[in-house]
């Protein structure tokens, strides 16, 4: 079973938003969707652009480097499915943001 680790509070990602955090010493990007918090890679597939960064639009994220898209729900890039980030579980419990990595 995965650990889970605090990594922020909920008043640090409000909606609409994204956040870049350590984990384990990996860097994972938070998004907050209409209050539904997700976790990917933070490293675009293309020349690892900080999608922490990048233009949220509902589940999909925009790399601030070369616009590459992705689905912050599933990790699936927009228009190449086999292209996909890695995704990781969140849990929220109270005000604290935790991922298991």
């Amino acid at each position: 079973m995965a650990d889970f680790v605090k990594v922020a509070n909920i008043s640090d990602l409000k909606p609409g938003a994204a956040l870049a955090v350590e984990v384990n010493g990996k860097t994972i990007a938070l998004f907050n969707v209409a209050g539904k918090i997700y976790a990917t890679d933070n490293a675009c597939l293309h020349h690892g652009g900080p999608l922490a960064e990048g233009t949220l639009a509902g589940e999909i994220v925009a790399c601030p480097w070369h616009q590459w898209e992705f689905n912050v729900s599933t990790g699936e890039n927009v228009g190449n499915e086999s292209l996909k980030l890695a995704t990781y579980p969140v849990q929220v419990e109270g005000a604290d943001i935790k991922v298991a990595v």
